[in-house]
């Protein structure tokens, strides 16, 4: 079964999303026989991989359709219940890659909220009717604010590890320390104390911002919810049409991105094509051409294809990156972007290039970028390049092949720890890297070479073998080494919220997943639900 990630709230199973004024409200009720396969059901405002696609798509269409919005109401139907988590049959019943991808994936999606609270103005609140338990409680950690009932009952906690023994997947251990500056000892006790914690003492531990009585809370919520809501950033939206592909087997083919599988080989080409129309002059112009402009349009297209390649073609371990058209055309856009950076769709369009690049660099796969004839690495595209694990350039006699630099690449799309691609690529080399800043005009093969810009220069009679050998060593090797690898050594330099969650689900859920303590025959993830109790291997490791 292949899983589409591309949705729209006419088609939620999963979400209700309802506007007033400033104030939006997402409300979860997942539908129990809504599962993305069969074998589970989804209990309790339990969730699997469907449901966060809506949730992605609906924080997605609130930040370009909705500006006028300035705070988001996450709440439940299900009454008593905000949310259960995870679905553990769901989970226990997929495969290592699944899990993995799915951690993955409710991750960027928790950070995009964040995202959307420090660039967009997008404010959100974590309205907790009832239980919050696993990745109900990661979502609403997700939230700038969190409210809970007080009724007695209604608990917050993460229960991974007394419970299943495995780590909240969703960045909830690192969010109580760093985010909410838990005392680590009370995050310790709350993490192993599996019917969590509630009322005066969750405040009191800064689990939650505030509790309220049944008969208060809606008042409660509203109020913060309006208050909140008072920075909007207004304006007019634009809409997110359903992307055009023309899916086939092994390829998909969008306006300007096309990815071709060669399954046997298990390697993919990913291309990127640069605009052929002229850039907007204007704000006015660029609101105009909505979801269609190059900017954003091409960006959704690669964000699509990303997933896609990640989830669907598991086998595939190395992806090679091609642009294709006129590098002036793509330096001409991203030059519009940081003339109108103050409108709001401008700073909305050059954000979400720099989350769609970031998931670049947080899939796990080898990315080579190929520098030929053809090619247009430049600005936001020679980002391409510079997330690459190699980029491999063609010298050409009559220096027609070139890179060039331009304002993308001067910090507007930075990588996970908050640096720019150039000061990751040249970290440690501070003369290197202000001398690549200055770099404007276009660079050939050996120029680009000199400047540390590209991996290996080659000339046309060694291009095709030096190309083809890298490849093929490249695919020989172990994936889960080069994961391992990948992981390390594209990320130096100081670490951020954000950095630190993938961290730590790369090195820690990766290993902790494929343990028997929780996933072998007499493991808790395998027992849960079950009246027999799980057998654990007492060693540590």
């Amino acid at each position: 079964m292949q899983v589409d990630f591309q949705t729209h709230p006419d088609q939620y199973r999963h979400w209700k999303l309802q506007f007033d004024g400033a104030v939006a409200r997402l409300t979860m009720d997942v539908k129990r026989d809504g599962g993305l396969r069969e074998g589970y059901e989804l209990k309790l405002n339990s969730y699997d991989l469907g449901v966060d696609i809506e949730l992605a798509d609906a924080i997605e269409r609130l930040r370009f359709e909705h500006p006028e919005v300035g705070c988001v109401v996450v709440d439940s139907a299900v009454d008593r219940v905000f949310c259960a988590g995870a679905n553990i049959p769901m989970l226990s019943g997929s495969t290592h890659a699944f899990k993995v991808n799915f951690c993955k994936f409710t991750n960027e999606t928790r950070l995009f909220l964040e995202n959307a609270s420090e660039f967009s103005g997008l404010k959100s609140i974590a309205a907790l009717n009832g239980t919050c338990a696993g990745g109900g409680y990661e979502l609403a950690l997700a939230c700038d604010e969190i409210l809970l009932v007080d009724d007695g009952s209604s608990a917050v906690s993460l229960p991974e590890v007394p419970l299943l023994a495995v780590l909240p997947g969703t960045g909830g251990l690192t969010r109580l320390v760093d985010k909410r500056k838990i005392r680590r000892d009370r995050a310790d006790v709350f993490c192993t104390t599996s019917e969590g914690i509630r009322g005066k003492r969750a405040v009191d531990w800064n689990l939650v911002d505030a509790i309220a009585p049944r008969s208060k809370f809606d008042a409660l919520v509203g109020e913060r919810a309006n208050e909140l809501a008072k920075g909007a950033r207004g304006g007019e939206g634009i809409t997110l049409p359903k992307l055009e592909v023309k899916a086939e087997d092994n390829r998909r083919e969008y306006k300007f991105v096309t990815l071709e599988i060669d399954t046997a080989a298990r390697v993919a080409t990913l291309e990127m094509r640069a605009p052929t129309e002229s850039a907007p002059a204007n704000g006015d112009a660029m609101q105009s051409l909505g979801a269609d402009q190059w900017s954003l349009r091409a960006f959704r297209e690669l964000n699509d294809a990303l997933l896609h390649l990640r989830v669907n073609h598991l086998d595939i371990g190395l992806v090679l990156l091609h642009t294709r058209g006129d590098k002036a055309n793509v330096l001409a856009w991203d030059q519009a972007l940081e003339d109108h950076q103050d409108h709001w769709l401008a700073k909305e369009i050059r954000t979400y290039q720099a989350r769609i690049l970031r998931r670049l660099d947080l899939t796990s796969r080898s990315f080579f970028a190929i520098i030929d004839e053809e090619s247009c690495f430049a600005g936001s595209l020679f980002e391409l390049a510079l997330a690459s694990d190699r980029a491999y350039m063609l010298e050409d006699d009559d220096e027609n092949v070139t890179i060039q630099l331009g304002v993308a690449n001067q910090g507007s799309l930075p990588v996970s720890t908050g640096l720019s691609r150039l000061e990751v690529h040249f970290f440690g080399e501070p003369h290197l890297l202000e001398a690549a800043k200055g770099l404007t005009e276009p660079l050939a093969a050996q120029d680009a070479d000199d400047a540390g810009l590209i991996t290996l220069a080659a000339d046309d009679i060694d291009w095709e073998d030096d190309v083809r050998i890298a490849i093929e060593e490249r695919a020989s090797l172990s994936p889960d080494a080069l994961t391992g690898m990948e992981a390390s050594l594209r990320f130096p330099g100081p670490e951020t919220l954000e950095s630190k969650i993938f961290a730590r689900l790369s090195a820690w859920q990766n290993w902790i997943f494929q343990r028997p303590n929780a996933v072998g025959p007499e493991g808790a993830l395998t027992k849960y639900g079950q009246p027999d109790r799980p057998t654990f291997d007492w060693r540590r490791c």
